[in-house]
């Protein structure tokens, strides 16, 4: 009997080791400026199912530029569904997905009622500078000066805070809502996560660390909202309601998707858009450098457990802060027109069919020809802060072709690259050894060869370029144990790699800096 019994058991061990396991993935929701994403990850950091689809650009005015925060809600839950459908046609379940994070545009404004869940507004983009004359203002009150030490942001259009005030100011609809106590602040994570959750139903009411440092109401150091910056703003707290600040990596804060064909999976992650990137790229020790071409650029640089507050036009901001682990601060600079600039010559200039072929028409020139132009359409973010700047084209002569415009275009976010990490080595302390980059002009050999003559280090391009989705889905996995710990990531994501070395000299790149930065300079002013 025993003997029959031994048996039965190793029958049923061979047969449970026959059964292949389950294989489980990550869902990752990629809510950009231009189009929302939704991407399922195996746990070799691989996309294997994805759907995007893009949404409308309002510009009201010259300098504005705004969403429909309902529509943008819409297109991630239908990309959830379009990608999960796909994920099963390959013979897939949905019921694999452990979890779900989310990656998003940061600075971008909603507003919306407390008691309805409806939005007061379309959202206010980041790159709209509509409140620069209210920013002038707030720069002569008392205390202005200190307020980057807090928060780690300057008072610039760029920041979530000078969005708000000016939706206050110039709508009633918003201004009687705070007036009555009931206005609903956010950035689009929140208004995601809120809506995500069923909106006033379930009243899901958080931010990450790496959002809410774009707002310019929380202090670096505490990771908590800060009373001076709140009185510096006016803001009465008893009448605005800010978002509960939790860890990017949390298995409760964010709550589970209330619709879709994945109701009820958990969203366990959330991180703004560019420290996603940076997470993407695997930047996890101090002194990795990550730098994303898409709408604008974002250059991110790990500078470890303590914040550092920049003295040569950057920004300070939170890389991370997850599950069980100590948060991870970053040193950053944003260029506000990169890609947006190829859509420039595409769209107004209608020098390309597409933007994929702006560097067959570079390449049609050697050079520029002394052609520069200063990209500059809603002013110049770091390390500059120039908000009178605008776009300003520069040695133009009858020798001029659309291929020097073209080259000159691609030039002007590589010129910003370099000026910013200059400031990040001043500011860091850090020798920067090579640079990871992501996003659309990325892309492009041309730019990159370009990019890495310039700042004169390796630029590293991985074959996998989701790395800001990736990003999210690693602050989500992370917290359920579908991954264990960073040293997991060693070697996600690296096969494959392109590296671009430095082709010219050190006197060629410093000339061509010297005549941007001239450049810069004269672009001042144009908008009064």
């Amino acid at each position: 009997m025993e003997r029959l019994e031994n048996l039965k058991q190793q029958l049923t061990e061979a047969a449970t080791t026959m059964v292949p396991q389950q294989e489980a993935f990550i869902g990752s929701i990629d809510q950009g400026t231009t189009s929302s994403r939704f991407l399922i990850f195996n746990k070799a950091g691989e996309p294997v199912a994805s759907h995007q689809i893009e949404f409308k650009q309002i510009y009201p005015q010259p300098g504005w530029h705004e969403h429909d925060p309902l529509e943008i809600v819409d297109s991630v839950e239908k990309c959830i569904d379009k990608a999960v459908a796909q994920f099963e046609e390959q013979g897939h379940s949905g019921k694999s997905i452990k979890a779900v994070g989310i990656t998003n545009q940061r600075e971008t404004t909603v507003v919306w009622d407390h008691t309805t869940g409806e939005p007061l507004h379309n959202a206010i983009v980041w790159t709209d500078t509509r409140a620069q004359g209210l920013v002038r203002k707030l720069k002569q009150r008392l205390g202005a000066g200190d307020l980057q030490s807090i928060c780690g942001v300057p008072l610039s259009t760029y920041p979530s805070v000078s969005k708000l005030l000016w939706l206050m100011e110039n709508v009633p609809a918003v201004k009687e809502c705070y007036d009555k106590g009931n206005l609903a602040f956010g950035t689009i994570d929140t208004w995601l996560v809120y809506k995500l959750n069923g909106g006033r139903k379930r009243n899901i009411f958080v931010s990450d660390p790496s959002n809410a440092s774009r707002t310019m109401f929380m202090d670096l150091k505490t990771l908590s909202y800060s009373d001076a910056l709140l009185d510096f703003f006016r803001l009465d707290t008893s009448k605005l309601k800010l978002p509960q600040i939790v860890q990017s990596g949390d298995p409760k804060a964010y709550g589970n998707l209330a619709s879709t064909v994945l109701q009820g999976i958990q969203i366990t992650g959330c991180l703004g858009d560019q420290s996603a990137a940076l997470v993407g790229q695997k930047g996890f020790h101090p002194g990795l450098a990550k730098n994303t071409y898409g709408t604008g650029c974002f250059l991110l640089m790990n500078i470890g457990e303590k914040p550092v507050v920049s003295t040569h036009g950057l920004l300070t901001t939170v890389a991370y802060d997850f599950h069980n682990m100590k948060p991870s601060y970053a040193l950053e600079g944003s260029i506000a027109v990169a890609g947006s600039s190829i859509k420039f010559l595409q769209n107004n200039l209608e020098f390309i069919e597409s933007s994929a072929k702006v560097s067959q028409l570079a390449e049609t020139v050697e050079d520029s020809a002394g052609v520069t132009f200063v990209t500059a359409f809603s002013g110049l973010f770091a390390p500059y802060w120039i908000d009178d700047a605008r776009g300003t084209l520069f040695g133009l002569t009858a020798y001029t072709t659309k291929g020097h415009i073209a080259r000159a275009t691609l030039e002007a976010t590589c010129f910003q690259t370099k000026a910013i990490l200059d400031a990040m080595g001043k500011d860091s302390g850090y020798d920067l050894k090579e640079l990871a980059v992501d996003g659309g002009m990325c892309n492009s050999d041309l730019t990159m060869q370009t990019q890495c003559d310039l700042i004169g280090i390796p630029v590293i391009r991985p074959s996998m370029r989701e790395t800001t989705a990736l990003g999210a889905a690693i602050a989500a996995g992370l917290t359920v144990g579908f991954w264990k710990s960073l040293d997991e990531f060693k070697d996600v994501n690296s096969q494959g790699t392109s590296t671009f070395k430095p082709t010219v000299s050190a006197e060629e790149r410093n000339t061509r800096f010297a005549r941007w930065e001239k450049a810069v300079q004269m672009c001042r002013g144009w908008a009064s």
